[in-house]
């Protein structure tokens, strides 16, 4: 049986959180799926390598409704690409009607989705977990594993030295409300290192120069290196060979704790409980005053993260 499966979610950590849920399809029919996703998921760096994947579909709509899989002409444009791979079956992990059809008009025999039209208050891990449970009819654990190569992850580890701590600092985030300031990753390297000689690897975008120069720049900054010259799946070697990651709720703490390092999550102006729970890696820190509940979008506690529970955090688990 040919199976695709479809997320329509838009960033990278939304993708990683169905890993253990597209891995047990993949295991429930004996061969690699196709996944059907957007670009920005960069789904094709993170499961490059994963052998329970066959092919990833890039699922090319925009904001500006300028994709060539938008509108009805991309409707149908996608019906007629999703086709040409005969698939037995998809599994739709969203309530849209528009990809039911889309997946009929292929011609799809077995369709597997959440209810349709019923995308408000969906909850972006319990949500997939029930569904791929219900359809496969076992317990499906919510623990995201990336996988690399091992000989990428040993050729990376020739150049990361082992007499030191080596830390990802996740400096960025997809808004200056998610964003810790970068004077507080500058004092937290400080003291980290004061503790523990350390490295620390600088995970930011592209357009976040300005926040990288702004380390390299400080006292500490021979001990820094930057990631963001780098493709997603050539800084995965990297961060696989690290002992800890601290930083802001971004895509690279997803990363992190997938591929199973223990991760301090700065959580300012996003939900606490749907990103920061689905991981025994995760190590959530909220904003003063408030609780994993409360901390969602609109809290806007970047000032309130305290940085004696950061610092705290990171040199517990660098100490066990």
């Amino acid at each position: 049986m040919k199976v695709l499966i479809l997320i329509n979610k838009v960033g990278l950590g939304d993708c990683i959180i169905h890993i253990n849920y597209i891995h047990e399809i993949s295991k429930k029919y004996g061969k690699p799926v196709s996944i059907l996703a957007k670009e920005n998921t960069r789904a094709e760096d993170l499961f490059g390598d994963d052998p329970h994947i066959d092919e990833v579909i890039t699922l090319d709509r925009l904001n500006d409704n300028s994709g060539s899989h938008d509108g009805l002409s991309g409707f149908f444009k996608l019906a007629r690409d999703i086709k040409e791979k005969k698939f037995d079956k998809v599994f739709i992990f969203n309530s849209s009607i528009r990809y039911f059809l889309i997946c009929k008009f292929a011609g799809i025999e077995k369709i597997a989705q959440y209810p349709l039209l019923k995308k408000k208050g969906q909850h972006v891990v319990n949500t997939a977990k029930i569904f791929t449970e219900n359809e496969l009819n076992k317990i499906v654990s919510t623990q995201p594993k990336l996988l690399i190569r091992e000989d990428k992850v040993l050729k990376a580890r020739k150049d990361i030295s082992q007499s030191h701590k080596n830390i990802v600092l996740g400096i960025a985030a997809s808004g200056q409300t998610k964003r810790w300031g970068i004077k507080n990753f500058i004092k937290l390297i400080e003291k980290i290192n004061e503790k523990y000689p350390s490295k620390f690897y600088l995970a930011a975008g592209k357009n976040d120069q300005q926040l990288i120069d702004e380390i390299l720049n400080s006292n500490i900054g021979s001990n820094c290196i930057s990631l963001n010259n780098l493709k997603i799946n050539e800084m995965m070697p990297i961060i696989a060979n690290c002992n800890l990651y601290c930083g802001n709720d971004t895509g690279f703490m997803h990363i992190s704790a997938a591929l199973n390092l223990k991760t301090v999550a700065l959580f300012m102006d996003s939900p606490a409980l749907a990103y920061g729970k689905y991981s025994k890696n995760i190590n959530i820190i909220i904003p003063e005053g408030e609780t994993e509940e409360s901390t969602t979008h609109d809290t806007l506690g970047a000032d309130k993260i305290s940085f004696d529970n950061v610092y705290n955090k990171c040199i517990e688990l660098l100490s066990n």
